[in-house]
């Protein structure tokens, strides 16, 4: 058995990690590289192994940095089965078409530009259709349901509690009379999030492979994170700014929509008016209420203590058309505006952000990591001069972050993770993380007497 690190080695975006067991290919996740455009073309359109080879594929999530880049594997020649959960399926299915629409509508913006400066134009790294491909190969499994996805392999989802139908994948191996076991983590999520249960930790695993976007730090209570979040909705209310939220439309903003749904159901916060201006956040939160199997206790007991549905209340508004989202720049007066996408690099964010960025009354809030060289990270890093559509602009908005939202496990919970294989453990993988985080982690994971960690090269490999 061998493993290929193709993607979310030394940094963040990308997963991308094959599998060669008895001859055959599976593929383990399948994302956006996300970062300076010419790279991201580059790395997306040009794959480091045969797509028409590939046997299989395991998603673990929605999220764009995980299931991003099946359109283009599929127009490059793969036609075998995605394996996910229901949520997952129905959830990346949307998250595709709308990654296709976007593609597609920023290379016509950008392209209108550039005819202008007599410069050739951009291609969209893939269109709405490519998505719909790519989407017709989901098979979707039921948490903790065995299936053979290549032979003499038998996987098993198990809860992630990091977004609605996340996984990490459980992996029991037979290969020339050996018996592996192996688990990928995928995005491993937080105890007490909002809307979702708690991660399920691995057991019993001689080979594990997880992420370290956190392994720095250790995140807030959720708690803390909602007062965070609350105070800087007060203050820029108090001033009669708007807040501008950056916000993942799969999970970061349906978690944001609850939280402002028990604000001003308490009265911590005053009632105005809030927007989800993306139509890919409308029809994630119709396949969120789709599925309250994946939903906690405490969901379930706000919704029938408030009487009214956890992502829908009297303040919040669905936008949908252009001509809406373009209205809400013409208000002056106080509104929350969640948009799309959450590293501010594509869809309608970019168009509020230009609108509001130079205004002092107003706040832009970040509420997920952001990875180097987007928009969201300029941000996040407080440089005053920015660009948005090649366009500058000076931020005089104030940037809050609000780190405790994050929907990633902090270093403890990655610790916790890491160690609860201790004992048969022969082989830690760290992914999804930059080298101080990833280096932190091993620093802690080592002073756990877990000696055996690793942090693989882009493109390495490892014979099992």
């Amino acid at each position: 058995m061998k493993i290929h690190f193709h993607g979310a080695a030394h940094t963040v975006t990308g997963s991308q990690h094959l599998l060669e067991i008895n001859g055959h290919r599976l593929l383990l996740d399948c994302g956006l590289y996300q970062g300076r455009r010419e790279e991201t073309y580059s790395r997306n359109l040009n794959f480091a192994y045969d797509p028409r080879k590939i046997d299989a594929v395991i998603l673990s999530h929605a999220h764009i940095d995980h299931c991003g880049n099946l359109p283009n594997l599929v127009q490059d020649g793969y036609e075998g089965p995605v394996y996910a959960t229901h949520a997952t399926a129905d959830l990346a299915s949307i998250m595709m078409a709308d990654s296709g629409r976007i593609q597609e509508s920023d290379a016509e913006f950008v392209n209108k530009k550039r005819r202008a400066r007599g410069e050739e134009p951009i291609e969209p790294l893939y269109t709405e259709v490519d998505a719909q491909h790519a989407a017709d190969l989901f098979r979707s499994v039921d948490y903790n349901q065995p299936f053979e996805p290549v032979p003499g392999v038998v996987a098993r989802l198990v809860e992630a509690g990091h977004i609605l139908g996340s996984a990490a994948v459980s992996l029991e191996i037979e290969e020339k009379g050996r018996k592996i076991r192996f688990w990928f983590s995928g995005d491993i999520g937080r105890y007490k999030l909002p809307l979702l249960r708690d991660p399920v930790l691995p057991e019993n695993v001689d080979y594990l492979l997880m992420e370290s976007t956190y392994g720095d730090k250790l995140h807030n209570d959720p708690s803390l994170a909602y007062s965070e979040f609350r105070d800087v909705v007060r203050r820029t209310i108090k001033r009669n700014g708007k807040v501008i939220i950056p916000a993942f439309a799969v999970g970061r903003t349906q978690e944001l929509v609850y939280n402002l749904n028990e604000m001003m159901h308490d009265g911590d916060v005053p009632r105005v008016p809030v927007f989800v201006d993306s139509p890919l956040a409308v029809n994630a939160s119709q396949i969120f209420k789709k599925h309250p199997e994946c939903f906690d206790a405490e969901t379930r007991q706000f919704v029938e203590e408030a009487r009214h549905p956890a992502l829908d209340f009297k303040m919040l508004k669905y936008v949908q058309s252009v001509e809406e989202s373009k209205a809400l720049n013409l208000r002056k007066d106080p509104m929350i505006i969640i948009s799309a996408s959450g590293m501010a690099e594509t869809g309608r964010i970019l168009h509020h952000l230009r609108n509001n960025i130079e205004n002092p009354r107003n706040t832009v809030c970040i509420v997920s990591w952001q990875a180097p060289y987007t928009l969201g990270r300029r941000l996040a890093d407080r440089e005053k001069r920015i660009k948005i559509f090649g366009e500058p602009y000076t931020v005089q908005a104030e940037v809050a972050t609000i780190g405790g939202l994050s929907g990633h496990a902090g270093q403890d919970l990655l610790t916790k993770y890491a160690v609860n294989v201790k004992n048969t453990v022969k082989r830690i993988f760290l992914v999804h993380g930059e080298e101080k985080q990833a280096a932190m982690l091993t620093e802690k994971l080592r002073e756990n007497n877990l000696r055996e960690v690793y942090y693989p090269e882009l493109h390495s490999a490892y014979e099992i």
